[in-house]
This record gives C-alpha cells, sequence and structure tokens, in this order.
C-alpha cells in the first residue's frame, strides 16, 4: 500500500531514509572500522606492526580526520552552499584530494623531520606513517563526505 501511494504521487521506488549525520558516532565509526579490519588483518597475516599500526596511526588518522571533515562540512549547523549544490561526486573529490595531500606531506614530515629532531630512532613504524595518513584520510574523507551528503539530500526532498 506504501509503495502503491509512492508510486502514484511519481516518486517510482522509494528509498528508507539514512540514519541522520551525527557526528561523534561518525568519529567512533571512522575509528572503529580500520581498527577492526586492518587489525584483524595484522594478526591473521602475523604482521605485529600493522596490528599496532591498525589501532594508533590508522584509526587515529581515520577519527581525526572524520571529526575535522565532519565538523567542517556542518559548519555549526550551517553548510557551505558549494558543498550542497555541486554534484556529491565533485564535493567528495575536492575533499578527498585536499585532505589526502596534506595527511600525505603530514606522513612524509613526520617519517623524515622525527628522527633527526627528536630522540625516536628512524624505524619501519615511522616509514608506516607515509603510507598510513594518506589512505587513511582518504578513506574516511570519502566516507564522511557521502554519508553527510546524503543526509542533506534528504532533509532537501
Amino acid at each position: 500500500m506504501i509503495k502503491d501511494r509512492n508510486r502514484a504521487a511519481g516518486s517510482g521506488r522509494s528509498r528508507p531514509e539514512p540514519r541522520p549525520f551525527v557526528l561523534w558516532r561518525e568519529v567512533l565509526t571512522a575509528y572503529t572500522a580500520p581498527a577492526l579490519t586492518a587489525g584483524a588483518a595484522g594478526v591473521a597475516s602475523g604482521q605485529r606492526d600493522l596490528a599496532v599500526a591498525a589501532l594508533t596511526s590508522i584509526a587515529g588518522t581515520s577519527a581525526v580526520v572524520a571529526l575535522v571533515v565532519g565538523a567542517w562540512l556542518r559548519h555549526g549547523g550551517r553548510p557551505r552552499r558549494w558543498t550542497t549544490t555541486l554534484p556529491k561526486a565533485a564535493v567528495t573529490a575536492v575533499l578527498v584530494l585536499a585532505v589526502t595531500g596534506a595527511a600525505a606531506l603530514l606522513g612524509w614530515f613526520a617519517a623524515q623531520w622525527l628522527p633527526t629532531h627528536t630522540l625516536l630512532p628512524a624505524t619501519a613504524r615511522l616509514e608506516r606513517l607515509r603510507i598510513d595518513l594518506p589512505l587513511s584520510a582518504a578513506l574516511a574523507t570519502t566516507v564522511v563526505t557521502l554519508r553527510w551528503r546524503s543526509t542533506v539530500a534528504a532533509r532537501r526532498r
């Protein structure tokens, strides 16, 4: 009966409403998902450094990026105009490129600068930052941006 009403109104298929965008929940998911998946892969393959990185640099970067990007997108509850008017793919691509570039620079800087200017030795764990930070940032930015846009689009309908 509900489907018939939607078709009669010209809407075709009805889509379920996405759950509301709640920043703390997005940050928690951004930490938990890579921590569990990369951690399980590290344990299953016997790569102790991957298991440790899963809980620190990989999941930590994802959570921080989700917090920063999600808060920036919401902009105090009032989104920026271009983030709602451009196509979803374009907004996602712009943000992913910007955030991934910043994370890559941070990873490179940390791997280079920390061993020469602090007491931290140059280790494989520091070298992992060059890969972990941009990869985690790209994934977290993509997921948070797409989730946010789906809730903005649902509110407009």
